[in-house]
């Protein structure tokens, strides 16, 4: 099993920054890409979630095109750690952000944490 232990959310004003991340660990055989996706209360019936950022193990980023420009995504293979840096938030970026690691073994999630950021 893998287990990941996400840290870094919190309440922020509008125009401020949080720092999210993801830590991995247990039966780690080769990670693939790691993740952040997100899931607003709209969400929460449908259980959608929507992809936020993405790297793979060679460092190519994907980002949604609603947060290109303000947060990056980044990660340290040495500590299996996944790391989102959210500038200028929003309050449309309030939502319960989860991590993600996908494995040669397996597809992987963390609990979840809350940003909320006020108006």
């Amino acid at each position: 099993q893998v287990q990941l232990v996400e840290s870094g959310g919190g309440l922020v004003q509008a125009g401020g920054s949080l720092r999210l991340s993801c830590a991995a660990s247990g039966s780690i055989f080769s990670i693939n890409a790691m993740g952040w996706y997100r899931q607003n209360l709209r969400q929460v019936l449908g259980k959608q979630r929507d992809m936020v950022a993405t790297i793979t193990s060679g460092g190519t980023t994907n980002y949604a095109g609603s947060v290109k420009g303000r947060f990056t995504i980044s990660r340290d293979n040495a500590k299996n750690t996944v790391y989102l840096q959210m500038n200028s938030l929003k309050p449309e970026d309030t939502a319960v952000y989860y991590c993600y690691v996908r494995t040669t073994a397996s597809q992987n999630w963390g609990q979840g944490t809350q940003v909320t950021v006020s108006s």
